[in-house]
Parts: structure tokens; C-alpha cells; sequence
């Protein structure tokens, strides 16, 4: 018996692949029903996530959204579905949701007049803190995007002092001697290293903007002020309350607290024993003292160390302590991502010349801030969500709003409506920050 052998002349033509592997029937074989254990963990939970649901879209949906009080509210509720409970009465937000988002901001502030010598007219409402908000998104879109214009880096640079003009009001000149410090910095850095030494130059830079502002600042846009009147109506900062005042103290301590972490790193690691010790001394005792205390502090006991009669204002005192606790967080994430560069980076540097400051910004810190990355984005929304704890020294933030509002008789009694929507609106912004963080690790990744 002889073998006879077959060799294929030509190949199958391909099939598709069974539906039961691909696609959503596919996935859910794998990931949902993969296994007796697996299938019933599933269904439970589908039945869990459909009763919980099922209440909440009730909750939500068969609401109220025009009343005047809570007791309206629930008459209303009543008649339409013959119980009071298992319905929401959004007519809290319709009727404070200017509140919550402003505190008690004036829409038109000093009748909305802005002096060039006289009033021209009124504003549009709240047209300031939405026009910060504008220049805000527009100053931050050239450092979170590179395919934005770089021209407008002018507004980024711009933004720092104009905000603070709009927010608060008052002379133009103000921000601008504020501004100006800076470029007494720089001359300074640029004209004496020369003459006194790169260290003594770096002194120099800080010195001589921190003796302008402290004595020559206020004096100066005063003068300017009497010969050219540039001004728009005050708003105290009593006033500042709601999401606006959340984003105000977040969005500063943001920017701030950065480049300060990065400065407190690097001093950490400083072969300086002087700045070395300073700046862990620094990092060790705000990470050792809860946040509300720094609050307090910045709330009661800092004007006992001030001179009698000092103004201090007490958002001022806020932002200066809450970037200080998230400058020392900060530090704590930039070392970690330092800490994780291997040796053979810093040789590398070494090897090509480059001196300290060249090095870090050249090769180190670019890896290490990218290395960072999430703890990063972690520290600053735990920043933004901690700017709720401004309720306690008496900042009406949208938590302390809250309380004011049911306060009022006529909204006495309602409480879930009012956290929804603000643990929404924290929500937002939380959720885009943790987008972003993960965009930029994905764009950033290199494969290795």
C-alpha cells in the first residue's frame, strides 16, 4: 500500500472570526461572564447598579425646579405625585445658583461706573470674575497644549496681575508697580552679576523687588495715580464667596505651588547645609500641621504679629497659606520623581558641560516632572477640593454657602440638592484635571 500525498494548491479564503468573540458579545464573555463565579458576581451587581438607578433617575428627573421655598416645594411635589418623598427640588439651585457661583460678588459694583476721569456706563453682570475666568482659560491654554499659539504666552505672563485688577479693583497702577518688581529683579540679576557674583546677584534679584514692594510699591502707583486716573470700582473681599472664590484660591495655589515645590526639591537636595536644613525644616513642619490649622492662623493669629493697624487682607492670608501647604506637598512629589532619575542622567549632563542650572533644566527636571506626573495632578485636586475648608474661618465658599442658604426659612430643611450640585461642579473640574494628567502621560509615554 503506497501513501499518496496531497499538497494544497491554494489557500482557503478567510473567515470571519465567530460572533461570540468579537465585539460586545465577545467582551462581555471575557470580562463579564467568564466562569460560573464571574456570571453571578455580574448578575448581582446589574441588579445593585439597576435599584440604585432606578431611585436616583427618579430622584433626579421627577423633580421641581420652580419654587420659592422648600414648602412649595413640596406641595407641588404632592399634588403631582401624591408623596413628597423620592423627588429632588432643584428649585433651591434655580433660585441660589447665582449665589452659589458668585457668594455675594455685586453683579454691578459701585453702580459698574470704571473712572477714566469719569463713568462711561455699566458693565454687563458679573462681568469681572467671568471675564477672569475667560483670560484664565485663554493663559492657561499655551502651557497645557502645544498646538496653541504661542503668542499667547503675552496673556499667561499678563494674567498674574490683571486678574487681581478685575477681582478686586481699584488704580490699574497697583498690579502694574506689582509687575514691575519683577523687571527690577531681572535688571538687577542681569547688571550686578557681573560685578558682585553670580551668588551675589541671586541676592540682589530677591532683595531689591521685596524692598519695592514692601516700601516703594504703594507710594509710587499712588503718585502715578493723582496724575493718571485708571481705576475701576472695589469690591471687598467679604463679598468673594461661592465657586468663584474655590477657583480663585485653587487656581492660585495651582500656579504658585509648582514652581515653589520645585525650588523646596532641589534646595532638599542641596549640598548647602544652610539652605539644605531650611528647606527641609520648612517642608517637614507644613507637612506635619493639618491645613485647618494653617487656616486658623492665617485667620486669627497672624495679625497679632503684625504691626497695629496693618490691613492684611484675610483672602490674601488664605492664598498665602494654602500654597504654602500645597508648595510642601508639591516638593515631596518633585524629590520623588528626582529620587527616581538613575545616576547615569546627572553623569550624562556632567559629561556635556552643562552647569547645575543647565543640567536641571535641560535633562533633569524635564524627566523628573514627567515621572511625577500623577502625583502632581493628585496634589493639585486635593488642593482644589481642600479650598472648602475656607467654610471654617467664615469664607462663604459654596459649602459655606450651603449653610447660609438653609439658614433661610424658606429654604430650612434641604440638604441633598445643595451638595449635588456642588460636589458636581467639584466634580467637573476634578475629573478634567485627571483627564488631562493621563492625555499628557499618554503623550509624553516614549515606549521605554
Amino acid at each position: 500500500m503506497s501513501d499518496v500525498s496531497f499538497v494544497r494548491t491554494e489557500m482557503l479564503p478567510q473567515q470571519e472570526p465567530p460572533g461570540s468573540s468579537v465585539g460586545v458579545v465577545g467582551w462581555a464573555r471575557a470580562n463579564l461572564f467568564d466562569g460560573v463565579t464571574n456570571s453571578v458576581l455580574t448578575i448581582v451587581s446589574l441588579i445593585l447598579v439597576y435599584f440604585v438607578l432606578e431611585g436616583l433617575l427618579t430622584w433626579t428627573l421627577q423633580s421641581v425646579w420652580n419654587a420659592s421655598s422648600l414648602t412649595e416645594c413640596r406641595e407641588i411635589m404632592t399634588a403631582t405625585w401624591g408623596k413628597t418623598h423620592g423627588h429632588a427640588c432643584w428649585a433651591v439651585i434655580n433660585d441660589r445658583w447665582l449665589q452659589l457661583l458668585y457668594g455675594f460678588y455685586p453683579p454691578y459694583p459701585a453702580e459698574a461706573g470704571v473712572n477714566f476721569g469719569e463713568n462711561t456706563g455699566a458693565w454687563p453682570a458679573y462681568f469681572r470674575p467671568n471675564l477672569s475666568f475667560v483670560l484664565l482659560l485663554i493663559a492657561v491654554a499655551p502651557v497645557l497644549f502645544d498646538k496653541v499659539p504661542r503668542k499667547l504666552l503675552i496673556v499667561t505672563a499678563v494674567y498674574p496681575f490683571l486678574m487681581p485688577w478685575l477681582m478686586w479693583g481699584g488704580s490699574i497702577w497697583s498690579p502694574l508697580m506689582a509687575a514691575a518688581g519683577f523687571g527690577i529683579g531681572f535688571l538687577a540679576y542681569r547688571l550686578l552679576t557681573p560685578v558682585i557674583g553670580g551668588l551675589g546677584g541671586i541676592i540682589a534679584a530677591i532683595a531689591l523687588p521685596v524692598i519695592w514692594w514692601l516700601f516703594l510699591t504703594g507710594i509710587v502707583a499712588a503718585g502715578l495715580e493723582s496724575v493718571v486716573s485708571i481705576s475701576i470700582p472695589e469690591v471687598e473681599s467679604r463679598k468673594f464667596g461661592g465657586f468663584m472664590l474655590s477657583i480663585l484660591i485653587g487656581v492660585v495655589a495651582i500656579g504658585c505651588s509648582l514652581p515653589i515645590g520645585i525650588v523646596l526639591a532641589l534646595g532638599r537636595q542641596s549640598d548647602l547645609m544652610i539652605v539644605k536644613t531650611l528647606c527641609v525644616g520648612f517642608i517637614e513642619f507644613i507637612r506635619g500641621v493639618p491645613l485647618i490649622t494653617l487656616l486658623f492662623v492665617a485667620s486669627v493669629l497672624l495679625n497679632v504679629f503684625l504691626p497695629p493697624g496693618t490691613q492684611f487682607d484675610i483672602i490674601l492670608r488664605v492664598l498665602i497659606m494654602v500654597t504654602l501647604f500645597a508648595s510642601a506637598y508639591m516638593a515631596e512629589v518633585v524629590r520623588g520623581g528626582l529620587a527616581a532619575l538613575p545616576k547615569g542622567q546627572y553623569e550624562g549632563a556632567d559629561s556635556l558641560g552643562l552647569n547645575y542650572w543647565q543640567a536641571q533644566r535641560l535633562i533633569i527636571m524635564p524627566q523628573a516632572l514627567k515621572i511625577s506626573i500623577p502625583g502632581i495632578v493628585s496634589t493639585f485636586i486635593g488642593v482644589f477640593k481642600d479650598t472648602t475648608l475656607v467654610s471654617i474661618i467664615g469664607l462663604l465658599d459654596p459649602l459655606g454657602l450651603s449653610n447660609a442658604i438653609r439658614a433661610d426659612a424658606a429654604w430650612n430643611g434641604i440638604y441633598w440638592e445643595l451638595f449635588a450640585f456642588i460636589a458636581f461642579l467639584f466634580f467637573v473640574f476634578c475629573f478634567g484635571m485627571s483627564r488631562y494628567s493621563m492625555y499628557l502621560e499618554r503623550k509624553l509615554h516614549k515606549g521605554h
